[in-house]
């Protein structure tokens, strides 16, 4: 996918065949909830709630408090790391749909074209804020799936792999510069919001439905959903 030249700041959406989602702050409004559960955690630990900009929007909470607490051994880190997801899985109360989040994913449904999860937060945690969200997904990938977060692009990587869809045909849709970066590295064109140098700036994720067009795959002339029911129907005549 390269920047369509005649449409300055918009991709050429024709190619794509999967849609890569981060999860806070892109298609789930966890903001709330963090906030509580941080403020839950420095006063457990004293540590003023102003030193929040420890932590960085898309990176694992790990790396924030490990700046918190640079002096900390591993056996500590971890406590305090375990401590801090208690928290925020003790409490999911406001955490929504971001705007236009259920819109797109019904538009991908509508298209055939599959989407996965690529989050920092650990699997219970994801599993919480998705069902709190109402938001159903087939594949997540968590910060337990992998051997570095974001910005690394294994996460990436093992959702595009999941699929079954080569990571230069797909999507990655994020809010975060480290997440940027990780879509980057990965190989894949990178859609962003709250205003992030990327590809493909969006206003909000109704933008992004609103720019997808019915795609077509380019080898037999089948859209996506097409293809993989001629794949089923290939498999069932041959036995595979």
């Amino acid at each position: 996918m390269r920047p369509d030249a005649g449409r300055a700041g918009l991709l050429d959406l024709s190619s794509v065949e999967a849609v890569l989602f981060d999860m806070d702050g892109t298609l789930v409004d966890s903001d709330a909830s963090f906030k509580r559960a941080w403020m839950g955690w420095c006063g457990e630990y004293g540590v003023a709630v102003a030193v929040s900009d420890a932590f960085v929007r898309g990176s694992a909470a790990a790396e924030g408090i490990r700046r918190i607490f640079p002096q900390l051994g591993a056996e500590s880190l971890a406590e305090r790391v375990a401590r801090f997801l208690e928290f925020e899985c003790a409490d999911v109360t406001d955490v929504v749909p971001m705007p236009g989040a259920l819109a797109l994913l019904a538009r991908l449904g509508a298209l055939g074209i599959p989407w996965a999860i690529v989050t920092s937060a650990e699997r219970p945690l994801a599993a919480l804020r998705l069902e709190a969200a109402g938001v159903a997904a087939e594949t997540v990938v968590t910060s337990d799936d992998v051997a570095a977060c974001k910005p690394d692009p294994e996460g990436y990587l093992l959702a595009a792999q999941a699929l079954e869809v080569e990571i230069s045909r797909c999507l990655v849709v994020e809010d975060s510069v480290p997440g940027v970066a990780a879509g980057r590295a990965a190989g894949a064109a990178v859609a962003s919001l709250r205003g992030i140098a990327s590809d493909l700036p969006l206003r909000d994720l109704f933008h992004l439905a609103e720019l997808l067009p019915a795609p077509v795959n380019r080898r037999e002339g089948l859209r996506p959903d097409q293809e993989r029911d001629h794949r089923v129907s290939l498999y069932s005549l041959t036995g595979i």
